[in-house]
This record gives C-alpha cells, structure tokens and sequence, in this order.
C-alpha cells in the first residue's frame, strides 16, 4: 500500500523533518509510528497523503507516485484515504454530524445511509449525545473523536491517524482503538502516529521509531 524510498524532507532554510526514509507497508497491515515531537511524524504522515511532497525520494501509495499525480487521479486517490489531523481541522460552525457526513457526501453517498452511518460512529466513540452539537462547543477529546469518525466514515482503503488518543482517557482511547483495529480488519491499512505507548505497548504489529528525521529502530511484526 504504502512504499518508499530514500524520502528526506527539508523546509526552508535549511531544516531537515525526514532523512533518508525507506519504509513499506503492506495492505490491510496496522502500522505503528512513534518518536518524540519534532521526530517527523507528522511530516512523514503529511507525505503520505501529499499534502506536503518530498525534496528527495519516491513515494508510492497504492502503486502511484503521490507527489507526481495531480487533478482527478489525485483527488480520486485521496477519496480513498481517510485523514485523522492533530490539529483536528474541523468546521467549527457546524455540528457534529456534519462534519462526519461531509467525507460521504463528496462521494455521493445516499442521504439515508450517510445518516446511519454517522449515528454508528457516534455511538460507537460515545458520541452519541454530540449528534447536534456544534463542534466548536465540544470538548478538545470530543472533537478529536469526530475528526477520526470523519476519517473513517467513508470507509477508506487507507487511515492515517495522528495523535489519535492525546486528550482521552484509558476507556475511550480504549473505544478508539477498538474502531481503528475494526477498520483495519475489514481490510484497510491503518498507520497510526503516536505517543500513546499504551496502545501499541503489546501490539502484534510493527513499530517504527522515528529520531531527528531517521529512522531509529524497527520491531514488532513483519507484513502480511
């Protein structure tokens, strides 16, 4: 699903997030990336979904070079990636239940089961009560939970996950990683950057940790 090869990324004027990142990972896998702030986590994530492109490497998602697609290829593939952002990026002014429909509607799915879709993912988040709230009303952990329902609503063959659990307690972050591994077992491949140990602490699934830009070390299980 996700290949690449010799990735470095520098921002002007001369700050190097990501060196020389060779990395894949298979389809349907879970996959773990960990490292202090300023490691390049989020860089690397950012990649991915070519929101930002690389100064050096290759990066193929899905057999496609992400940085060299552009006009409907690029948003056909970006229709199947699902984006959980750190820093939520939610539309404040409209309600919970919005914001999660909006990832289906941009795919024309049928009203009825857009609603059905965004009541099971409340609940299961225990959002249930948040369907009408206005987001900007809700709490940083509440918001957190409706940008990874928006992520995942559309049921995309690839979730990117930052941060998922920063602001939540042990029994929700429990609920989020019970929707992550659910996704990840209907089939998606599931890459989850985190500081969060105690959710990939006894993980069968690969971890890789990212140190200044580089990778540090590599442990858990190998691809299917």
């Amino acid at each position: 699903m996700i290949e690449m090869i010799k990735v470095s990324k520098i921002y002007p004027p001369d700050v190097t997030a990501l060196s020389d990142i060779s990395v894949t990972i298979a389809r349907g896998e879970m996959f773990f990336l960990i490292g202090m702030s300023g490691a390049g986590k989020t860089t690397l994530l950012k990649l991915i979904c070519s929101m930002e492109s690389p100064t050096n490497g290759l990066i193929e998602v899905a057999g496609k070079a992400v940085h060299t697609i552009k006009g409907t290829t690029l948003a056909r593939l970006r229709q199947k990636i699902g984006v959980a952002y750190q820093d939520f990026k939610l539309l404040e002014d409209r309600t919970a239940a919005e914001n999660i429909a909006i990832s289906m509607e941009v795919s024309y799915k049928k009203p009825g089961i857009i609603r059905k879709r965004v009541v099971d993912l409340l609940d299961q988040l225990g959002l249930a009560d948040k369907h009408d709230t206005i987001t900007g009303e809700l709490s940083r952990g509440e918001q957190q939970r409706v940008t990874l329902a928006r992520a995942v609503a559309n049921s995309p063959t690839l979730i990117l996950v930052d941060e998922p659990t920063g602001n939540l307690d042990a029994i929700t972050t429990e609920r989020v990683m019970k929707l992550l591994n659910k996704c990840n077992n209907s089939g998606a491949t599931v890459v989850i950057a985190t500081h969060d140990s105690s959710i990939y602490r006894n993980s069968p699934h690969r971890v890789m940790e990212l140190r200044k830009g580089r990778i540090h070390a590599m442990s858990g299980g190998v691809p299917a």
